[in-house]
């Protein structure tokens, strides 16, 4: 386990740039006190009172950008959007001189952009807390989320469900994997063939799963993946600035969440879409709108579950 987590010890500050940042008994504090405070239990603390949080952001974004000023505001914090346009990353200064520059003016800065690596060169040198909003290899505060979705949903029983993710093995599936071994849950992961999740993030998902007691199987084949599962989740087939579309799609057409696929699942199935849906691509309109209700919670929940990230985050400095 000590390749999986990062040492913070020559650091005073928390980042969120991978789901691995956290360790088991983080993550599920984490998903456990989000239901608390969303059952009005418990009250989260205003820890970002006199703090600015910055979101810089390359890519356009609708629940996460607003779940995260929204949580900001609610925790006492001020919220600055930045369009990495318009700062001088876009004449090309250095992410280090960037980094350090904000972490000069800056209690926190939250980046949804295309690159991991420059995410992960950003919070090498930033002095403040970095949490990822997506980037092309993973998005962990969806899973974070999706988890605590579940959790709401299943309880305990969660380790106990069967999870089955179908589609194209991009951010949110190699973060799915990360997830369940983090959480120590039972994954199904269903892509084609040219179109598989990130070796690293299995390698890292495989390796918290012998740690937690989690499961993770990968397969070409959507059915097997869906056989009987109490979960499935899919999203886009094609990220923004993919320039495979149509080969990929091709590729990816008997992977479509549609009646037909959710007919071997178990019929109490609940269907999962991290948003924004391309319906009749990856989801059927018929399949979405009728488990819409527990797609549109998911995405509310982005909000409650970001919220206790932050306080998680931010009370350890």
């Amino acid at each position: 386990m000590k390749g999986v987590f990062i040492d913070y010890t020559k650091t005073m500050k928390k980042d969120f740039v991978d789901l691995w940042d956290l360790d088991p008994d983080e993550a599920w504090y984490i998903v456990k006190r989000t239901l608390k405070v969303k059952k009005g239990e418990d009250k989260h603390s205003p820890v970002l009172e006199g703090k600015t949080i910055a979101l810089i952001f390359t890519k356009p974004s609708t629940r996460t950008r607003v779940s995260f000023e929204v949580g900001i505001n609610q925790l006492g914090g001020r919220s600055t959007f930045l369009q990495e346009s318009q700062l001088q990353l876009s004449r090309g200064e250095d992410v280090k001189d960037t980094a350090r520059t904000l972490s000069r003016y800056l209690d926190g800065v939250i980046v949804r952009n295309h690159s991991h690596k420059w995410l992960e060169e950003f919070s090498r040198w930033a002095t403040i807390p970095t949490i990822n909003a997506l980037t092309d290899k993973a998005h962990p505060c969806q899973i974070l989320s999706d988890v605590y979705t579940l959790y709401e949903a299943f309880g305990e029983e969660i380790k106990n469900i069967k999870i089955a993710y179908v589609g194209d093995g991009n951010n949110v599936c190699n973060t799915w994997l990360v997830g369940a071994g983090l959480f120590g849950l039972n994954l199904f992961v269903a892509t084609p063939e040219d179109y598989g999740p990130d070796s690293h993030y299995f390698q890292a998902g495989m390796d918290l799963a012998n740690f937690t007691g989690g499961n993770i199987y990968l397969t070409t084949d959507p059915l097997e993946a869906v056989k009987d599962a109490d979960v499935v989740y899919t999203d886009v087939w094609v990220s923004m600035g993919e320039d495979d579309a149509q080969r990929k799609k091709e590729a990816l057409k008997e992977f479509q969440v549609n009646e037909d696929l959710l007919s071997h699942a178990k019929e109490s199935v609940k269907v999962m879409h991290c948003l924004p849906a391309k319906k009749g691509e990856e989801i059927t309109e018929e399949v979405f709108e009728k488990h819409a209700d527990f797609i549109f919670l998911q995405a509310e929940n982005r909000l409650h579950t970001q919220k206790t990230l932050l306080e998680f985050i931010f009370s350890k400095l």
